[in-house]
């Protein structure tokens, strides 16, 4: 794993959880906007999530929150002040950020990863996991690959689950990297020897024991 990079979890039940409006004061409008169509929890979560990104960039480069400026990056619609969805990054004064920023929400937690010594061609993503929400019927069918599903086909009970969790979060990480996110057939993805994919201690990060975690980097 790249020696620089900062990984760092957010409870979403801590002092922010309600979305304060020095909080929401942080959102620039493109944000505010996209955050005003979501129904209240997903309104919670997502203004919780762009702070702490916003709070997280800005403290590993030693700047305020409040001097960045929004600029996403998306495979099919490009980037810039205008989009609010993609791969995150910042501006300050008018010039990119040398700065690599990734994002995982599940349930009431915030994964955040970052390198703050960008490296041209490099890319990041990471995700975590709660395994109990992938207790259900399907999700093998749709979501791992064939060489994936032999690999949990004498599993069960917990040991199934943590380990589909850990497959998906792997997943997620390098569909997150890669930029295509779940556009791409998550199936057709094999991550079980790929490299550039490192399974994280949830524990070590600041997540709960249960979940599981993953960073995929390249470049």
């Amino acid at each position: 794993m790249e020696s620089g990079l900062v990984l760092q979890a957010v409870d979403l039940r801590g002092p922010h959880a309600d979305g304060p409006d020095s909080d929401a004061q942080l959102l620039e409008p493109v944000e505010a906007a996209r955050a005003a169509s979501l129904e209240p929890r997903a309104r919670t979560r997502f203004v919780a999530g762009r702070v702490a990104l916003r709070r997280f960039a800005a403290d590993l480069l030693e700047l305020q929150a409040g001097d960045l400026e929004v600029r996403y990056s998306c495979l099919r619609c490009g980037s810039g002040p205008d989009l609010a969805h993609g791969r995150p990054g910042y501006t300050y004064r008018g010039e990119p950020l040398p700065l690599l920023l990734s994002m995982a929400r599940t349930q009431q937690w915030i994964l955040l990863a970052g390198l703050p010594a960008r490296v041209a061609g490099m890319r990041l993503g990471v995700d975590a996991e709660d395994p109990s929400r992938l207790d259900f019927d399907g999700f093998d069918a749709v979501a791992l690959s064939a060489a994936e599903r032999r690999a949990v086909g004498n599993l069960s009970g917990p040991g199934l689950l943590r380990e589909r969790a850990r497959l998906w979060a792997r997943k997620e990480a390098w569909l997150k990297m890669t930029g295509e996110g779940l556009r791409a057939d998550p199936g057709a993805v094999d991550v079980l020897d790929k490299p550039g994919i490192t399974d994280l201690d949830p524990a070590d990060r600041g997540l709960p024991g249960a979940f599981v975690a993953a960073v995929a980097l390249d470049g």
